[in-house]
């Protein structure tokens, strides 16, 4: 019996090491496990390969409150839009030249109207190609606000053409959408508006430089330029702007100043000296933040031949502009400042006594005159948003009806003073003399504006923005009998979807 029971024993032993044996002896190497292994790594790469070359083929749409995209690897269009509709009062707006008709009137209309109606195409075709184009609705026929392509080469050296703003004034530069108050101060006025042309621009030294320079077809001060170049003349524009600290965080941060000019020469000619349409697009006409002309120059032309008299003033050589400009933001603090002057040479064909006012001049005065600006802007947001070149990003808590968000507040306060050239409000050599034969009627024209300004803007949301504006506008000269023009105060109100 116990024999019986060793025998099985063993057998079982071997059958158990047996079995062992075989197990092991079908075991795979280590080799062959690292062989596997090397087989299941690829085929995963080969698989996320597969995957980024699909996700590079596939489009993807996406919306927010920064527009709409539709994106496929490298190419990329994006929409934008912005829609400002606008109330304007004037307040003590009388018009005392209508004292005594038989129906007063105001000197400015009170109105509602759009003030910009802008969508915005743009994107990239590829790591090369960028692209802009934004019409614009608002007025009574449409027209082309930006309108360019960029060759992306490099963050540091881009090359723009098209029709761009000139780099120059530094609110200019500054989105419609985002400026402190609903109309830009007077350095605008005396700065080129959008221009066709092309530039070089890029960000050096880890973005704290930035740089433009261009070469345009040249506008008057405070314009747009023509479809075409007029007269054959450019302009060379370039701007530098650092902000030293803004990879630094600290009170300095914000902190970024610069320059910008403009230098080059128009002739408009004394032969279109007096056509309205041709003056418009060489000499400027300089508004107030109520966006009323208080200055232009003299470009009837002489209306008696009894006695002498001019053709009309026009453009006539160089034109050289220059803008120191600074900004600092510092949490919910931001303040604006900045200078520009204007130095063009303007020309008067001067009839002889006797001569047909249609008669070709038969002389010429050239002047030289000086116009600047200045303006210093400050703004808080009392709700403790961080304020920025681009107003405020996003409210913490933006409006909700029936909830507790009530968005973002801000509080703003500006003053800027325009002042002309004494030297333009003097006879032409020459002439007879008297308003009517000076480069500009002061009369008419005034001499230098000054203007302050306050306002609360309300951000709803990161898309809605209202905005309501008091300003005040004295004037020295500008009425008849060498009397100050009547000062302007006005309230301008704004609701504004951007996205």
């Amino acid at each position: 019996m116990k024999k019986g029971i060793k025998q099985a024993g063993v057998a079982t032993l071997a059958v158990i090491a047996s079995t062992g044996i075989a197990r092991a002896a079908d075991a795979p190497s280590v080799e062959e496990l690292d062989q596997r292994i090397k087989v299941l790594e690829r085929q995963l790469e080969l698989q996320a390969e597969d995957a980024a070359t699909k996700a590079k083929d596939a489009t993807t749409a996406s919306a927010s409150d920064k527009g709409f995209s539709l994106k496929k690897g490298d190419y990329e269009l994006k929409i934008k839009g912005l829609v400002q509709a606008d109330l304007r009062y004037f307040l003590d707006d009388f018009n005392p030249t209508r004292k005594a008709a038989p129906v007063e009137s105001d000197r400015f209309n009170d109105t509602i109207l759009f003030r910009r109606i802008r969508p915005t195409f743009e994107g990239s075709l590829g790591k090369l190609v960028g692209f802009r184009l934004t019409p614009e609705f608002a007025g009574d026929s449409a027209t082309i606000v930006d309108a360019y392509l960029d060759a992306k080469f490099d963050p540091a050296y881009t090359l723009r053409v098209g029709k761009v703003k000139g780099p120059v004034a530094l609110e200019r530069l500054q989105s419609g959408g985002s400026t402190n108050f609903i109309e830009r101060g007077f350095p605008t006025e005396l700065a080129p508006n959008r221009d066709l042309g092309v530039q070089l621009q890029g960000d050096l030294f880890n973005s704290t430089l930035n740089y433009t320079l261009g070469y345009y077809n040249g506008t008057a001060d405070g314009r747009d330029a023509t479809s075409s170049d007029g007269d054959s003349r450019k302009e060379i524009g370039a701007r530098l702007f650092a902000e030293p600290f803004k990879n630094s965080p600290g009170i300095l941060q914000g902190l970024g100043f610069g320059i910008g000019s403009t230098f080059g020469s128009k002739e408009q000619g004394e032969a279109n000296s007096g056509v309205a349409a041709t003056t418009n697009n060489f000499l400027p006409r300089y508004r107030t933040p109520g966006q009323n002309v208080f200055f232009q120059y003299n470009t009837a032309r002489a209306a008696a031949a009894a006695a002498i008299g001019h053709t009309g003033i026009y453009a006539d050589g160089d034109h050289v502009r220059i803008s120191p400009q600074v900004y600092w933001y510092y949490n919910n603090l931001g303040l604006i400042a900045e200078y520009i002057r204007s130095e063009q040479e303007v020309s008067a064909g001067v009839l002889a006594a006797g001569a047909a006012a249609s008669t070709r001049a038969t002389s010429t005065v050239t002047e030289s005159f000086t116009n600047d600006a200045w303006q210093v802007s400050a703004s808080w947001v009392i709700t403790g948003e961080d304020a920025s070149f681009r107003g405020v990003a996003k409210p913490k808590n933006a409006y909700t009806p029936g909830g507790p968000g009530w968005g973002a507040f801000e509080l703003a306060a500006r003053y800027g003073e325009l002042d002309i050239d004494d030297d333009v409000f003097n006879a032409i050599p020459g002439t007879a003399g008297g308003a009517a034969n000076s480069f500009a009627n002061p009369n008419s024209a005034a001499s230098e504006a000054k203007s302050y300004g306050v306002g609360v803007n309300w951000y709803l949301t990161s898309n809605l923005k209202t905005q309501l504006n008091y300003t005040n506008t004295s004037f020295e000269g500008g009425a008849a009998g060498g009397q100050d023009r009547e000062d302007e105060k006005t309230i301008f109100a704004r609701f504004q979807v951007a996205f």
